[in-house]
């Protein structure tokens, strides 16, 4: 069995480990409809369309 040979530092660990913590920008596409970022996969807020269907009313909400 592989043994080190010497003690990894702090540093080292501690910049090994943080490269997979780096958090993700969200991924936004454009609405088919209004051309708005929306995050995939979601109602667009602004128009209430979903894969070009109307989804939301957005004039009975407010």
């Amino acid at each position: 069995m592989a043994v080190p040979k010497y003690k990894t530092s702090k540093s080292k660990t501690r910049s090994r480990r943080s490269t997979n913590m780096k958090l993700a920008a969200p991924k936004l596409v454009e609405c088919g409809t209004c051309g708005n970022r929306v995050l995939s996969h979601r109602v667009c807020p602004k128009c209430g369309f979903y894969r070009g269907q109307q989804v939301l009313n957005l004039e009975d909400i407010g």
